[in-house]
């Protein structure tokens, strides 16, 4: 099927922006664990290596939302992207009503089941939509919301705990995508390739380890993995380090985070358009190695200027490092096969670094610290950078029926 003219239709600006509001809460929710974190610790007793297994517990849910992403496949994209955007606004209020850290960790587990899914969905949505020359664009941008979010929850949650409530403010303003989701899904139609495949088949969950694709999950799951083991700490126990190893102040912790988030924004929506003019395993490998970079920087520098510098990285690296990824994933897959592939690779393969690294990693700082035990995941994205260029074929530029013939086939 070729792909539609580069310039985009009405309907897909329309897509664009609702994609990127429903992202937006993904941002949100990816930031606020990480903020209020040394709150909650604080406000129920919780120990350094216990904030490791609560955190291992919440990210717990990115890996059972395969089961969710998976069902694009057969439910339609549209259908999917409704329940996960209803399922994470209840689940998040939920979050805020629980009366103990391990009630709390566990509605959250299940909001990031529908966070996930969502995030997965609007992924495989945005590549079946959208031109293959403006593909990356829509990722990017996709992703570019994302990080509102994440400024909007950094710059919000110091005020929004100082509330009667306290941290649990934070999670009340769920109630928000509800609104959003019942609006704008009046618009939403399935995807032109799914409709044409002529919708989709129940398929055993192993089904996909019977086809070539078999390798390409594993090699796409082992990128997810060692990308994961760096960004997904880095940003989470951040602010619990400079609050609990440099003693700083929820506001002063919150004058770093805001800048940097705020300055990372314009850096993050033009990665959508570096997708599109460099090649794709080129711009994997510039933001794996930002991803070091900002691992190491945001845990070893000192002073604001120098933290805001190193955060503004880590939060570019990690909000980049999505689409990059996402448009591999997306790319060499089948449309009957590429929900599936992507729950694979990243929904199970790929998150077991979101829910052992934690685990481990919170057991490493009860006697080093967070400082020593973060740095050292740093040197897990330049692994990943070996595995892309071994394993993954350049698929800018590309029309999808061409990047997702079975690797046995490609010339």
């Amino acid at each position: 099927m070729p792909d539609p003219p580069a310039k985009l239709d009405a309907y897909q600006k329309r897509l664009l922006a609702f994609l990127s509001v429903a992202t937006f809460f993904e941002g949100y929710d990816f930031i606020a664990l990480g903020q209020v974190l040394p709150n909650i610790r604080a406000d129920m007793g919780v120990g350094t290596e216990t904030a490791g297994q609560l955190v291992a517990l919440v990210n717990l849910g990115a890996m059972l939302a395969y089961a969710l992403v998976r069902s694009a496949d057969r439910f339609g994209r549209r259908r999917v992207l409704t329940v996960t955007i209803v399922g994470y606004a209840i689940t998040t209020f939920a979050s805020g009503l629980a009366p103990g850290p391990w009630s709390f960790a566990f509605c959250q587990m299940l909001a990031r089941i529908f966070l996930i899914g969502e995030y997965a969905t609007s992924m495989v949505i945005a590549a079946e939509e959208f031109p293959a020359a403006r593909r990356g664009m829509a990722l990017g941008v996709v992703n570019a919301a994302s990080s509102l979010g994440g400024i909007a929850c950094a710059g919000l949650v110091p005020h929004l705990v100082k509330a009667p409530w306290g941290w649990r403010t934070v999670y009340f303003v769920s109630l928000l995508p509800l609104a959003v989701a019942a609006y704008a899904r009046r618009g939403l139609r399935e995807t032109r390739r799914f409709e044409e495949q002529g919708g989709g088949a129940q398929r055993s969950i192993f089904e996909i380890w019977k086809t070539p694709y078999r390798k390409r999950v594993l090699q796409m799951g082992a990128v997810w993995f060692l990308s994961y083991v760096a960004t997904q700490n880095t940003v989470t126990f951040w602010k619990d380090f400079i609050v609990t190893e440099r003693h700083f102040t929820d506001k002063g912790a919150s004058d770093v985070i805001t800048p940097a988030a705020a300055l990372s924004v314009p850096l993050v929506f033009l990665a959508g358009r570096y997708l599109d003019t460099i090649p794709r395993r080129l711009a994997a490998a510039l933001v794996l190695v930002v991803a070091a970079a900002g691992t190491w920087g945001a845990y070893t520098l000192e002073g604001r200027g120098p933290l805001i510098a190193a955060l503004v990285v880590t939060i570019l690296a990690s909000s980049t490092l999505l689409p990059v990824l996402s448009a591999f994933n997306t790319e060499l897959f089948p449309t009957a096969l590429r929900a599936d592939g992507y729950a694979w690779s990243n929904n199970l393969l790929g998150r077991i670094a979101y829910v052992t690294s934690p685990i481990v990693l919170g057991s490493i700082a009860e006697s080093v610290g967070w400082g020593a035990a973060i740095r050292s995941t740093a040197v897990f994205p330049i692994l990943a950078i070996a595995l892309v260029y071994a394993f993954f074929p350049e698929t800018k530029g590309k029309a999808l029926e061409e990047t997702a013939a079975p690797p046995a086939e490609r010339a």
